[in-house]
């Protein structure tokens, strides 16, 4: 099973259940010479951690990370780098109520089957939010070396909760305010808007869905391997391991297909400082699987979070009967704002694992220790 691997010259591989001891990674493929200490992967697992106001869960974790190989004197060495979080702060009981009892809208039907009943159920096991701690890990290192190699930067933040949306700022503004608030919408007036709804929804015992938009700049021309490991097709692989999306687009995406051809092709210019760039960014920053220079620009939509307090309908593994069910535990009423560092990260990993690719970053790193 190579479920649980993700890249090919940089690769970050994830363990661990959302009720076990404790959750981890190993990224293998990091070049020697980045600097590099826990404080880096804690600033990113920080914006991801539970219990962080009235609008995420309230399970309680530190998600405090332990660096356990891989860096040396404060530099990477190239030798996998492992990183752990310990499980603090986990309660199976509730899920031991309802064991036989699958959950509507989550993976414990599927996942009872294909493991023949011996998956980890508590906390929804490999299939929790809680994973995307994982991915964090690794994404925050793949930010740090596209930052110090290339000067790739990439930010994410919230453009819609339910049918509360707004128009994209510039990315300037989108990267000073974006952490500013509780759902993490640039806009503050939209965001203190965003915020009331899904207060409600909680209250009512339901949940809400959203977008995230996710921009990349200081991409260099042809960054992708078309066309199995295109740009469009890797990012797209890695944003949908993310529990909760059920959609991706690209650019002007959907929206592209109401419109013909002489508005949606992105014309090429010559910018005032001599660069080839393109008037428009429809393409999303890709053509061909390629980058193609300008900023890249995808959308990742979120359905409304699985766990609501509301009675359901669902059936009984072992009566195999119809039945009720209310699910317990603490939950996010709206996955969208703990999930930007999470799309950042992804994105980023992507990125750095195809610069690597192109032999756009060396081995060793300038950087490292004399």
């Amino acid at each position: 099973m190579t479920g649980n691997i993700l890249g090919e010259r940089l690769t970050l591989i994830s363990f661990g259940e959302s009720h076990g001891r404790c959750i981890g990674m190993v990224l293998d493929g990091c070049p020697a010479g980045l600097s590099l200490s826990e404080s880096d992967l804690q600033i990113e697992l920080d914006r991801r951690k539970p219990g962080q106001s009235i609008i995420t869960t309230q399970r309680k974790e530190e998600d405090k990370v332990e660096i356990l190989s891989g860096i040396f004197n404060g530099y990477t060495t190239s030798a996998p780098i492992c990183a752990i979080i310990w499980n603090r702060d986990s309660d199976s009981k509730p899920y031991e109520v309802i064991k036989n009892n699958p959950r509507p809208g989550h993976a414990d039907y599927p996942s009872f089957i294909k493991n023949g009943g011996f998956a980890d159920y508590r906390g929804s096991g490999r299939f929790s939010g809680r994973l995307t701690a994982t991915m964090v890990m690794g994404g925050a290192i793949a930010q740090k070396l596209l930052k110090y190699s290339l000067g790739i930067e990439t930010i994410a933040y919230t453009t819609q909760i339910g049918q509360i949306s707004y128009n994209s700022l510039s990315y300037e503004e989108a990267k000073l305010n974006r952490y500013t608030n509780d759902v993490r919408c640039p806009n503050p007036e939209i965001a203190e808007k965003m915020k009331s709804i899904i207060i409600d929804a909680r209250k009512s015992g339901d949940s809400l869905g959203g977008i995230v938009e996710c921009i990349s700049v200081g991409l260099p021309v042809g960054l992708g391997e078309p066309i199995f490991s295109s740009m469009e097709s890797d990012l797209s692989k890695a944003l949908f391991s993310i529990p909760s999306v059920k959609a991706i687009e690209f650019g002007s995406g959907f929206s592209g297909t109401k419109l013909k051809g002489s508005e949606n092709n992105d014309e090429y210019t010559i910018s005032e400082d001599n660069k080839i760039i393109t008037k428009t960014n429809n393409s999303g920053g890709i053509l061909g699987g390629l980058t193609n220079g300008m900023p890249l620009v995808v959308r990742i939509g979120f359905k409304p979070a699985s766990s609501i307090a509301k009675k359901q309908k669902t059936v009984d593994l072992v009566s195999n009967s119809e039945c009720d069910i209310v699910v317990p535990g603490r939950h996010d009423p709206c996955v969208v704002p703990r999930a930007i560092p999470v799309v950042e990260s992804l994105v980023s990993f992507i990125l750095a694992d195809h610069a690597i690719r192109w032999g756009l970053i060396p081995p060793v790193l300038s950087d490292r220790k004399k």
